[in-house]
């Protein structure tokens, strides 16, 4: 089994008191990191939310039925919480009235598990989000990183699709990206056109490295411009995509009418425009490159505990980086190319003189996301 990042903080979440809310994509790890712990547990208790049965005992229960149901466990699961209706209530009252109790939920979906959980959590929980595979989870050498960079590049970091033949995870990637990934994001009561959302997923997948404009997606899709944009905020939500705003300094300008949108997965892309090809194969490996490093970079400060807030930086004259970092009141400059080094644009220095600025490349990505 491959040892979590988010294990260590899970647990430091449940010891210190607090419920522990781990979000994250349909199949990317969550029951296992979730089994895996309460298997510690001197007395655990899975709960599995996919089981209507399970449900009917969590919904809208008394402490007394709460009681009974919980028995004598130390640590309770609550898999896939979102299907429960008015989970933050009853996670409430165990929380308050068998304070000797631990409670691990999950979802799949933050949009409905954290409307349900907010407000009757605030102060009594953490949420942590687990991501795909991140390298240095896999590897802690950087003679064996390559390899394994090229692997997560092309068939992404879902652990089920990890170790297998390269065909079958190919074949895997292109089932969960076409048939699974959304569904709890665009749930029963959610209207949309599967199509759309289809069409709008291959559209993002192409445009990955490249500024984003809803009105041009509205365009394509002969669809509105706030229907792309409650589409592509589902999609966030599900975790199969993230955005980068661009950079200003002056925050009355710092929200644009232009993104950049990344995904989280590299397989799941892959699969949306069924191209499985080798690195030294693509003619995508530069939009590749940005993606994996600015996807790593997130999973290492999640692994750091840092706070750190990303965006992308373009001029009108189309000088652009591609990431920036804020960190408290401190700016770093990045621009990811697979080889190829380049020098800082004439205008972003111009303009912030004082922020350092690195290329990212194949020679030195290791101290940048392992470090």
């Amino acid at each position: 089994m491959i040892d979590r990042y988010l294990e260590r903080q899970l647990i430091k979440t449940l010891d210190d008191g607090l419920i522990a809310i781990l979000y994250g994509a349909r199949q990317v790890g969550k029951t296992t990191l979730a089994t895996k712990i309460l298997s510690t547990a001197g007395n655990g208790l899975y709960l599995d939310c996919d089981d209507p049965t399970v449900v009917i005992r969590l919904r809208n229960q008394s402490l007394a039925s709460l009681k009974a149901l919980i028995g004598n466990a130390d640590l309770i699961v609550i898999d896939e919480a979102q299907r429960v209706e008015n989970i933050g209530l009853t996670a409430k009252l165990i929380h308050d009235n068998l304070p000797e109790k631990k409670l691990l939920l999950t979802g799949s979906s933050s949009l409905d598990l954290a409307n349900q959980i907010k407000e009757p959590l605030t102060g009594r929980s953490r949420e942590l989000l687990l991501y795909p595979l991140a390298l240095t989870e896999l590897t802690n050498s950087i003679i064996e990183a390559d390899g394994y960079m090229q692997r997560l590049l092309v068939y992404g970091g879902y652990p089920g699709l990890w170790d297998i033949k390269e065909e079958e995870a190919a074949r895997q990637a292109r089932e969960l990206a076409n048939r699974y990934l959304y569904r709890d994001a665009f749930a029963l009561n959610t209207i949309y056109d599967q199509t759309v959302i289809d069409n709008l997923l291959r559209l993002l997948a192409h445009q990955v490295g490249s500024e984003v404009s809803y009105s041009e997606l509205a365009s394509s899709l002969e669809i509105s411009k706030d229907t792309v944009m409650r589409y592509v905020d589902l999609l966030e939500k599900a975790f199969i995509v993230f955005r980068l705003p661009q950079f200003r300094k002056n925050q009355r300008v710092q929200i644009g009418r232009l993104r950049k949108i990344y995904f989280y997965d590299l397989g799941i892309r892959n699969a949306l425009i069924d191209d499985f090809k080798a690195v030294k194969l693509r003619g995508d490996v530069s939009a590749l490159w940005e993606n994996f490093i600015i996807a790593e970079r997130l999973k290492k400060h999640q692994r750091d505990e840092q706070y750190v807030r990303s965006y992308y930086w373009r001029s009108r004259d189309r000088q652009e980086i591609d990431l920036i970092e804020e960190a408290a009141t401190q700016y770093q400059a990045f621009e990811c190319k697979w080889k190829k080094a380049s020098r800082v644009p004439a205008g972003f220095k111009n303009q912030y003189p004082d922020i350092p600025f690195v290329v990212i490349t194949i020679d030195n990505y290791w101290d940048f996301v392992h470090s």
